[in-house]
This record gives structure tokens, sequence and C-alpha cells, in this order.
């Protein structure tokens, strides 16, 4: 066909010789070629993503950031719509387990604190992401079948207003001294800070210390989010929260500072998987490429007044003192995650907790 044209081409005036080759240029652009700024890879999935209309993320994801996401993505792919079901790390876990295990698997997309504990039960389909190069070895998982998103770290904070700067504990003996007994806010299922720190201290250590924590008679609350509202209300003056909280609580007022000289810091990694019984593999795959990519991660970042930490290692925090380089940190161990059962068990007898 192309010879065709040449042939008909060298046959006519130049202007219109001209005109025609233009329209032949257009012509293939739009039947062969990717849009532009579209990679081939991307291209594919486009064209393949449009039969299937739709994709069903599962998300544990605050809703300030899941649905900037779900708007951000919906408004780049006009023709897909996201339909996000959001609840609770915990209860998210439990309601996929639950429904894969009754041969229901509605979700496409996964993003959960702790996929590991679901990689166990076989939940995930491996997808090696283009976008996956921008994250470092420690925040995806090597098959591919999860990438990191976001991730939180637990901090103590405290109340400005009850407690100084100066006289503020600086690492964790110093939650021990008498001062503190009855002022610290707990959450009440924090299984996995726990482990992490077994993990790291050992078994030994990480008791006796335990034990000794437990006598101090912390408060206990069911969620980070909670405990930040109570320790800024002043119910008591310092408590285990995530970093972020704290700075988009600042940023409204609220007396809190957090510290960031615990060594280590714990971070619980935020992650996105596709499922393995995806009824909508390439609108969940393009869904994760974006959530992934520069302009994914940026929205994950938010701003200054709604601060979080991107797992993308060129996505840097709004605020300088969230920069995960300032920290001694340690992420939640897979073991931790794949083990969590136990760990609460020992959690509960610990400090006496339902």
């Amino acid at each position: 066909m192309l010879e065709r044209s040449q042939r008909t081409l060298e046959k006519l005036p130049v202007k219109s010789g001209r005109l025609i080759f233009l329209l032949l240029f257009l012509i293939a652009c739009l039947i062969g070629v990717p849009a532009w700024g579209q990679s081939p890879h991307e291209a594919k999935l486009t064209e393949a993503a449009k039969k299937e209309r739709s994709l069903v993320w599962y998300t544990a994801m605050a809703i300030d950031t899941a649905k900037p996401l779900a708007d951000a993505f919906e408004k780049k792919y006009g023709f897909l719509k996201v339909n996000y079901i959001r609840v609770g790390t915990a209860q998210m876990i439990n309601r996929i387990t639950t429904e894969t295990l009754a041969g229901k698997w509605d979700f496409d997309a996964v993003t959960v604190l702790g996929m590991d504990a679901l990689v166990k039960r076989n939940i995930f389909a491996p997808y090696l992401s283009p976008e996956r190069e921008a994250f470092v070895d420690d925040f995806k998982d090597p098959k591919g079948l999860w990438t990191g998103v976001y991730h939180n770290n637990v901090v103590l904070a405290y109340n400005t207003k009850l407690v100084s700067g100066k006289n503020a504990p600086k690492d964790y003996a110093d939650l021990l001294e008498p001062q503190w007994k009855g002022k610290i806010g707990m959450d009440e299922r924090d299984y996995t800070w726990y482990g992490t720190l077994v993990a790291v201290w050992g078994k030994e250590k990480a008791d006796r210390y335990m034990k000794r924590l437990a006598q101090q008679e912390p408060q206990f609350r069911r969620g980070h989010a909670l405990i930040a509202q109570l320790v800024a209300a002043g119910e008591f003056p310092m408590g285990w929260v995530y970093s972020f909280r704290v700075e988009t609580m600042k940023q409204e007022g609220a007396p809190l500072e957090w510290i960031d000289t615990f060594n280590p810091v714990v971070v619980e990694l935020g992650g996105i998987g596709l499922g393995a019984k995806a009824k909508n593999p390439n609108a969940g795959k393009l869904f994760i490429d974006f959530v992934l990519s520069k302009e994914g991660q940026t929205i994950v970042r938010g701003g200054p007044r709604t601060p979080r930490t991107a797992a993308r290692k060129d996505v840097q925090p709004p605020i300088a003192k969230m920069d995960q380089a300032r920290i001694k940190s340690k992420r939640v161990p897979d073991e931790v995650e794949t083990n969590l059962e136990q760990y609460a068990k020992e959690y509960r007898e610990i400090f006496r907790v339902k």
C-alpha cells in the first residue's frame, strides 16, 4: 500500500503530494502508533482496558488519599471507572481472606498495610510494572507480587502544652522512667510494632522491655488516629501514632509534636498488588502503573496540609522532618507479617489486652 501511495505521490504536483502524504501520515498515527506521550506498554494496556471499562480496588488507604488517586486516574483514562471499597487494614485483610475462601474474587487491585499477610494466601498475581524501577528493593516484592505505595512511621507524639520538647522521651528506655507511668497512649493492636522490635532486639531483650513497659500502665485505645486525637485533647500526654497524622493535625492548630530520635522507628509499608483472579486485569495493571508513577505518587504524598510519605524514591515529602533519611527506620519484616497471629498473642498476653 505504501509503495502504491509513493508512486501516486510522484505523479502528483508537489503541493498536492505533500498534502496527501501528510494525510496518510496522520492516518498511520491514528491506527498504528500509540497516543502521544504513551509508551508501547501503556498503549497496549490502554487498548485492552477499553474492553473492560472498569476495575475494583480494595483499599485501606485514607479516603482523602484514595479518592484523589481514583479521580485523577479516571480523568486520565476517561473510559475507565474505579470502583473502590475502603475499610481499615485489619478489616480488609479479613474481608479478602473470607471472600476468597468462599471462591469470591471481586477485586482487581488491593492496597493494604502488610501485603505479605496476603501473599501467603496466594491473593496476588505477579506484575512487574515498569514503574518499579523507581522504588528501592526493600519497598517491592522480588517476584512482583506487590510494590510499595506509601509508608507510615509509628512514632511517639506528645502534647506540647503538657510536655516540653526538652523533657520529652528521646528513645525507648526513656519511656520506663517513673514520671510517664499511666501517661502513654498505645494501640491495643500494635502487633507489627511489637513484632518488629522483637526482630530487631531479639526475643529476650524485647520481652524484658515490653514487660517493664506494661508496668507503666499504658492507656490502650484502638487506632493510631484516635490516639493522636486524644493526645491533642490532653487525655494523656503522649502516645504512639503515625507521623503524617501529627503533621496534618499540626497544620490545623493541634498542640502536637513527634519525636524522630527513637531507634528504630518502625515503618509500616502499604503496597499495591494485582488480584490473582482479577476480572479486569488490564485495567488493574494500568491502575497499578498510575499509582506507582511519579504523578500518582505525588498525589499520595499530598501537600503541606495533608502530608504523606510516598514510597517512590524520587518523590520527596512536603515537610522536611518527614524525610525518611533523617530517621533510623526499620520496615516491618516479612516474617512478622506472615506470623502476625503469634506476635498478636504475645502482645495481648504481655499487655493484658483483649
